[in-house]
């Protein structure tokens, strides 16, 4: 199945921020070989909050991985904006990451010496940038973490360390943030107060976020959602809820 934004199924005033044409990914050889994507065409809208789910094994964080520059496709294309992915630098990846990407992992990966400011402003301490402090103050306040800013990640629990990763993605305003299974480390209720802040960033922020997630209630805080099964994408739902992810997730199994 293509997924882009000129398919019927898309909203009509979408533009790309990311986009995959013919992306195959393949690790191993002979014996060993596996195809982990199998010529995905499949584009992120600007401004939304996109899902991507499916089994184990069936290319969801390759895809991620793959769009982000975090790892090379063996054959077709992705571009970030106006950035060639495939056949870009590592200079040029290191740049793109660096200035127009967004990351937030499962594991928060802070930096245990910092305050908790000084891991969301590393990013752009590194670029050489001076934060707009405005905007900063703003991410800092729509994730509760004011009083917390002094605060070492050992001196904070789980969800306020995942929520300093959050503002950092945030506050260098990237193009786009990869987010890998961000709850998956959190408590329910934790879990759902970070997926309402992304939700926020994206609906009232203009932020544009994808999320590879396995859960159905986390994927449905997304404005849509991207199946993968075996490496090739199979489905995609708009305005989500718990119950029809489930049932698409069924289907894939079955």
């Amino acid at each position: 199945m293509t997924l882009l934004l000129d398919s019927p199924a898309a909203p009509d005033t979408l533009i790309a921020a990311a986009s995959a044409r013919g992306a195959t990914k393949v690790y191993g050889s002979g014996d060993t070989e596996v195809l982990a994507l199998d010529n995905v065409d499949v584009d992120f809208a600007a401004g939304q909050f996109t899902a991507i789910m499916g089994p184990s094994g069936s290319g969801k964080s390759t895809l991620m991985h793959c769009m982000a520059g975090l790892d090379r496709l063996s054959g077709g294309s992705a571009t970030v904006g106006d950035v060639d992915i495939a056949n870009a630098s590592e200079k040029q990846l290191t740049l793109l990451r660096r200035n127009q990407l967004g990351f937030i992992f499962q594991a928060f990966n802070l930096v245990p010496t910092l305050s908790a400011i000084e891991n969301i402003t590393l990013p752009m301490d590194l670029a050489g940038t001076k934060p707009d402090q405005a905007w900063v103050d703003n991410v800092v306040e729509t994730v509760g973490l004011a009083h917390r800013l002094n605060h070492r990640p050992g001196e904070l629990s789980g969800g306020q360390q995942q929520r300093v990763a959050v503002a950092r993605a945030l506050a260098s305003r990237p193009k786009i943030i990869f987010a890998d299974e961000p709850t998956g480390n959190l408590d329910s209720t934790t879990g759902s107060e970070i997926l309402a802040f992304m939700r926020h960033a994206v609906r009232d922020l203009g932020q544009t976020i994808v999320m590879v997630t396995h859960d159905p209630v986390a994927a449905s805080y997304s404005d849509r959602v991207v199946f993968l099964a075996d490496g090739r994408i199979t489905d995609q739902l708009f305005e989500p809820t718990p119950d029809s992810v489930l049932d698409h997730m069924r289907r894939l199994s079955n």
